[in-house]
Parts: C-alpha cells; sequence; structure tokens
C-alpha cells in the first residue's frame, strides 16, 4: 500500500514524496505537478512565483535575527523518467506510482519509483513548510522537464532566483558532496529509405526478443559494466546475415535517450532451410551473452519465435549499413578523470533504435566533463553513420558544471555532514547531468553544491530510495541552512 510511506521518518518529506507519487509527472507532463507545488506555496502563505515554462519558485523570509544571510536557493526538478517493466500494465501520464516498503528501501511495483528527483522535490517543500527551522532566506526552485534537454533549467530567466548558495537535491550517493557533472549532446541519426523490398517467397519469419537486461541511469551507471540492448542485438544480427542469410524487417530498442536500454526486438527473415540454424545461434548467443555479463546482468533471455512473414524487407546495403555503424560505435565510458579517479570522463549511450516503414533513427547520448572530448565523441558516432549515407545531427547540447572546490558553501556542507554522518564526505565531480552547469550559466556568481540521499538505479524499475538515508541527508540539509 502507497500510503505506508507516510509513516516514515522526517513525516513531512515522505507526506510530500506520496503525494508527488500520486500526481502523474513524466518529463513534458508536468502542468499538474506544477500546479501543485504552486498551490502549496500560496498554502503555506510564501511569496511565489512560476515563470513561463513552467518553473516555481517559493521564498521564505529568514528566521529572525538571520536576515543578512546569503540566499540560499534549494533546486530540484519536478518530472521523472517513465520506464516500466514490458509484463507492467501501468501509464505514466494517468496512473499514480505504486510505491512500498521493501526492508530498508521504497521501491515502485515494475516502475520507476521517481525519487529522482520526487525527493528532492519532497525536500524542499518540507524545508519550506517547516517553522521551527532556522535559516537565512530561502527559496525553493523547483524546474520542468529536466530529463530530457532540461527544458526548464535552458529557459530560467535572470532574476527568477535570487540565490546567492544554490543546493541542488538531485544527486543520489549518502555521504557525498557533489561540486561539478558532465554536459551531454545527443546525437540523432536518420535515413528515409523506400519501403517497397519485397520478402522472398521461401522466408519465414522470425520475432527476436532481448529482455530481462537491468538497464538504469546512463550517466550514474554507465562505469557498472550493463549490457545494452541495441548492441547485443546488433551484435546477434550481424552473424545472422552474415551466415543465415537473414534480413532485417523491423527493429525497435530502447525508449529514452538517458536511459540504459533494456530490451530490444527485430523481426527477420531467412531461407526455411536456416531456420534450424538460427534457433541454435539463438541459444549460442543467450549462452554468449549470460557468460560474458556474468555478475552483472543475471536475468538474459535472449528468444526467437516464427512468426507470419512481414511485408517489406529494409534494403539489404541499407540493413548492412545500419548494423555495420551500430557495430563500430563503442558504448560505454570512453574515457576517466584524472583528478577525481574512478569518475568517468567521457560516454556514451545508444539510448533508441527504431527501423520500421521506410525511416531509421537512433539517438545516442554522449556526455562528458570536457566539452572538447564530448564534441570528439559525438563527432565518431557522426563519421561511423555518414560512411553509411545516414543524416546526423547534434541536439539539447548543454555545458558540463566546472568544480569549486573553494567555496564556501562545499566547507559548511562538508562540516554538516561530518556532524551527521561522524566522517568527512566524498568531494566528487558526477558523470551524470546536472541542472548546476545551465544555471551556473545564468547566475555565474552563484555558490553550487549537489547532495541527495542514497538512491540506487535511477532510470530503471529497480529505481530504489533507502529510507535512513533520506531521515540523515534531511538532519544535515537542516544544520547547513542555519549554518550558512
Amino acid at each position: 500500500m502507497a500510503t505506508e510511506i507516510k509513516s516514515l521518518q522526517p513525516a513531512a518529506v515522505w507526506s510530500y514524496f506520496y503525494e508527488l507519487t500520486q500526481i502523474p509527472r513524466p518529463t513534458f507532463h508536468c502542468k499538474e505537478v506544477g500546479e501543485y507545488i504552486y498551490q502549496e506555496g500560496l498554502r503555506l502563505g510564501l511569496e511565489t512565483h512560476r515563470d513561463d515554462i513552467g518553473n516555481v519558485i517559493i521564498r521564505k523570509p529568514a528566521t529572525p535575527g538571520m536576515e543578512n544571510k546569503p540566499v540560499v536557493t534549494l533546486q530540484a526538478h519536478m518530472d521523472m523518467v517513465p520506464q516500466k517493466n514490458s509484463d507492467v500494465n501501468h501509464n505514466f501520464e494517468s496512473d499514480p506510482i505504486d510505491a512500498h516498503i521493501d526492508g530498508e528501501w521504497v521501491k515502485a511495483k515494475g516502475t520507476t519509483l521517481g525519487a529522482d528527483n520526487g525527493i528532492g522535490v519532497a525536500y524542499a517543500l518540507a524545508i519550506m513548510a517547516d517553522k521551527t527551522l532556522k535559516h537565512g532566506p530561502i527559496e525553493a526552485l523547483i524546474t520542468v522537464d529536466e530529463e530530457v534537454g532540461m527544458d526548464g533549467a535552458n529557459n530560467l530567466q535572470p532574476g527568477f532566483s535570487r540565490g546567492n548558495i544554490l543546493l541542488n537535491i538531485d544527486s543520489e550517493v549518502e555521504g557525498s558532496l557533489f561540486v561539478g557533472c558532465a554536459g551531454g549532446v545527443d546525437v540523432n541519426v536518420s535515413l528515409e529509405y523506400k519501403d517497397d523490398c519485397p520478402v522472398p517467397n521461401s522466408d519465414t519469419g522470425v520475432r527476436l526478443s532481448l529482455k530481462g537486461l537491468k538497464g538504469g541511469h546512463s550517466g550514474v551507471d554507465i562505469h557498472l559494466g550493463r549490457a545494452n540492448a541495441n548492441k547485443l542485438m546488433c551484435r546477434f544480427l550481424k552473424e545472422a546475415i552474415e551466415f543465415y542469410g537473414a534480413r532485417l524487417s523491423w527493429l525497435d530498442g530502447g525508449s529514452l535517450r538517458n536511459a540504459i536500454p533494456r530490451e530490444a526486438t527485430a523481426v527477420i527473415t531467412l531461407p526455411n532451410e536456416d531456420v534450424a540454424g538460427l534457433w541454435e545461434l539463438v541459444s549460442d548467443y543467450q549462452d554468449l551473452f549470460r557468460q560474458e555479463y556474468k555478475g552483472i546482468e543475471d536475468k538474459i533471455s535472449f528468444t526467437a519465435e516464427r512468426v507470419e512473414c512481414p511485408e517489406h524487407l529494409i534494403p539489404e546495403e541499407i540493413q548492412d549499413a545500419l548494423v555495420n555503424a551500430v557495430e563500430a560505435c563503442v558504448n560505454g565510458p570512453i574515457s576517466m578523470l584524472h583528478d577525481f579517479p574512478g569518475t568517468v570522463e567521457s560516454s556514451t549511450n545508444l539510448a533508441k533504435i527504431k527501423a520500421a516503414n521506410g525511416k531509421i533513427e537512433l539517438c545516442f547520448l554522449v556526455r562528458s566533463s570536457s566539452e572538447s572530448r564530448k564534441m570528439w565523441v559525438a563527432s565518431a558516432i557522426e563519421s561511423a553513420f555518414r560512411l553509411g549515407g545516414f543524416a546526423v545531427e547534434f541536439d539539447a547540447a548543454y555545458n558540463g558544471w566546472q568544480p569549486n572546490i573553494e567555496s564556501h558553501a562545499l566547507e559548511v556542507m562538508k562540516k554538516s555532514s561530518a556532524k551527521i554522518f561522524g566522517y568527512e564526505p566524498n568531494v566528487l565531480v558526477m558523470h551524470a547531468g546536472l541542472e548546476c552547469g545551465i544555471i551556473q550559466g545564468v547566475m555565474p556568481d552563484m555558490d553550487m553544491i549537489s547532495v541527495g540521499p542514497e538512491i540506487r538505479h535511477p532510470h530503471s524499475p529497480d529505481e530504489k530510495v533507502h529510507i535512513e538515508s533520506v531521515e540523515r541527508v534531511w538532519r544535515v540539509l537542516v544544520n547547513a541552512l542555519e549554518q550558512f
């Protein structure tokens, strides 16, 4: 029962998070949740504004005697990533999230939980509502549509926020403070073809289904070595085409630009006499994938079933160009940060492939803390696909957030974290994208830190948030607000 999470502590944080689980809020569908946040600010009797794109800001006056302290802006985003398991019937545009307690964690049933970034919003609203806290002037800045394109941050206008210090509450590693993040760019690949290539009369139709992969956040989880369903499917298709005369009719893998694809499906045809060999090849590849990803992926399922032959095939030369270009593109971490050992500097994620009905579309999300390497990786993908005659465009580029390890905000947060946790927090750069870099472009003098509770596997149905971590980070935030 979702209401059980309201019994957790801090009660105000979990109560707000529960309310957010009841409001559908996938990216680009933030009208209802934006109205809820706006009305909550008014209900609390606080100065509340909404800009033209839907960002909401709520201002709370300082505790008497603390008016001269710097303005602290608590920042989070209201949208969530909509991902679900294939056997789950859930409409993210109309259905609430079914959150529940599972031991030390809060999870959802077969869908993303939305702790990214609903917990951040819940913290901000709980702080605005709590009249017992001591603090200088504070704001809650809640942005729209962060997960795809960071539209809220990109359309933020100077003066909407008055903050001197920004506490971004969108990181997901308890005991760590983030002082920088990667930038990113979408690489969108497309090709149109004449959809009139006939299927040979002697061919059999086969549907290939690759499922059971973990997926995850293409920034936070990219270093974990998880399988990319699109890459695995094209790896198999290359051999099936070369040795069994397979022809591709359509291919569909992945759904979101910032999620590691968990599933891919294809329909192929091949000569009747080669069907038995293909079945054996599918079984061999399932065993191969399970062996290669042993200890990382434990539920890989790769199956084939006979289906009615499709009406048309992708032209052979285009099919080959697609499969070869995908095979040529490196996926996953590309380079590491020297100054922050163990942190990925540059990576790429082949997020989506759609090939059917006369059109092929692919989307890669390239991330890097280095602007030059970001564009180098994007250019490498462009080169591979242009050799095959594909059109390539770069879109939704955003800058990284450059670290400042000598900031006042960092010192305060380090002391508050050490007091609550009993140990010095890690100071890190995140490979995932945060809105801080974009906000920094609007307010270059703002001192910024990102913090958050322990959230595992965001952007996948395995997403979960650690219950006690939420309470500890609340205490860190409360302590820091008094110290700023």
